[in-house]
């Protein structure tokens, strides 16, 4: 008799052991990139300048990290960000400032609302750094999948 009274226990162990295995499951970090140059501004830069951004994202913390790498700016970083929502060659107000040192490589990360986690998964986000010669922007690349 002891035997049958553990069977329902036992299966509910194992069913609630069952679904905490299938959670991480659930998560999915998805990785981006950007590559960086001034034909991408709007209007279109001369510049030596160039740069990559790596960047990742957890669709269940919603947290973006980035790690934007540059080169042959005109100058100092003065600013950058990554602006959104706006689809290739258009302009659009910053969403997630870069803060502290922007000397590359200018690491950091952020947790995106809804609304600008559905816009960088959509693509229409791009990172954006900026100079005292360029001050709308030097270099810009549009963030996508990063195959």
């Amino acid at each position: 008799m002891r035997i049958h009274s553990l069977a329902p226990m036992l299966s509910a162990l194992a069913i609630s052991a069952s679904f905490l295995m299938a959670s991480p499951a659930l998560a999915e970090t998805v990785k981006l990139k950007a590559t960086l140059d001034g034909a991408q501004q709007n209007p279109p830069v001369t510049t030596k300048g160039k740069g990559t951004a790596a960047l990742t994202f957890d669709t269940v913390t919603k947290k973006l990290s980035w790690n934007v790498k540059y080169s042959g700016l005109s100058g100092p970083a003065t600013a950058g960000h990554i602006h959104g929502p706006a689809a290739i060659g258009e302009n659009a107000g910053v969403a997630i400032p870069f803060k502290g040192k922007l000397k590359s490589p200018i690491k950091g990360s952020a947790v995106l609302t809804d609304a600008q986690a559905a816009d960088l998964i959509a693509g229409k986000d791009y990172v954006n750094v900026h100079t005292a010669a360029n001050k709308d922007g030097e270099i810009r690349g549009q963030i996508e999948t990063a195959k």
